[in-house]
């Protein structure tokens, strides 16, 4: 079957984002958890790592809602990586309920910046956003009618 992920570089952060976001979601690392640079067998094609390095994320990924697969890597500049932190995307998550969108919004937003305070929309959805403590940007939008 074919899917769609979402896959995430950051500055050397990935084990600590990950590691935070596999809280928040109460799942676990896919697979056997979190490869490492330091795992890739040496071959005469690839120069040799900085030792620096060798402990970086090479891949680690965590189901999120619906299934969705969330993955990332560590993007070092000594890999030639020049990763610019951006405001071109959001992860949109749907939660069943207002109740675990609140607790999704409310530990995502802890050290991050909320952008938008979840609120009832014209649109009919109950909406907010926010942009994580590691430059991640969520949006929510749940359908759950409020009670009364």
């Amino acid at each position: 079957m074919a899917t769609v992920s979402t896959y995430l570089n950051f500055k050397r952060e990935t084990e600590a984002a990950f590691t935070f976001y596999k809280e928040v979601f109460e799942t676990e690392f896919e697979g056997n958890g979190i490869m490492r640079f330091g795992d890739i067998p040496p071959s005469p094609e690839h120069p040799p790592m900085d030792e620096a390095d060798l402990n970086l994320v090479m891949n680690v990924g965590i189901r999120i809602l619906g299934g969705h697969l969330l993955m990332g890597t560590d993007a070092p500049e000594s890999m030639g990586f020049q990763l610019v932190q951006g405001n071109n995307f959001y992860i949109n998550l749907q939660p069943d309920t207002r109740q675990h969108t609140e607790t999704l919004f409310n530990k995502l937003a802890e050290g991050g910046v909320v952008e938008q305070e979840l609120a009832d929309m014209f649109w009919g959805d109950y909406y907010g956003s926010l942009t994580d403590k590691f430059g991640v940007r969520w949006m929510f939008n749940c359908s759950e009618k409020a009670n009364g």
